[in-house]
């Protein structure tokens, strides 16, 4: 099986939560983490930029990224969410068989 954990950030604790429970609601993810405290330095139009931060990492397969990232995005307030996939590369069998029988095909 071909699982992914899909790395996003949000705003807020109040929309991440909201994002994960939408996630897994509809399959799309087995199990969401939720890390806040999270500070981030970036840019953005062309100025630096300081903020907190919340991460997400979703667990999923291959053939639901797609569709939760477009979720994802539907479900966010930044104009550009981050939202990547990570190839898992191995690991405890039956969590990875775990995520695979929680997520929709």
């Amino acid at each position: 099986m071909d699982i992914r954990f899909v790395y996003m950030t949000a705003g807020s604790l109040e929309e991440a939560r909201r994002i994960g429970r939408e996630l897994v609601e509809s399959r799309l993810a087995a199990c969401v983490n939720i890390l806040p405290g999270m500070q981030s330095v970036y840019r953005w139009e062309g100025k630096i930029e300081e903020a907190a931060e919340v991460v997400m990492i979703a667990k999923t397969t291959a053939p639901r990224v797609a569709a939760l990232t477009e979720r994802a995005k539907s479900l966010h307030s930044y104009d550009c969410p981050c939202v990547v996939s990570l190839k898992v590369d191995g690991g405890h069998q039956p969590f990875l068989d775990w995520i695979g029988a929680n997520v929709s095909p």
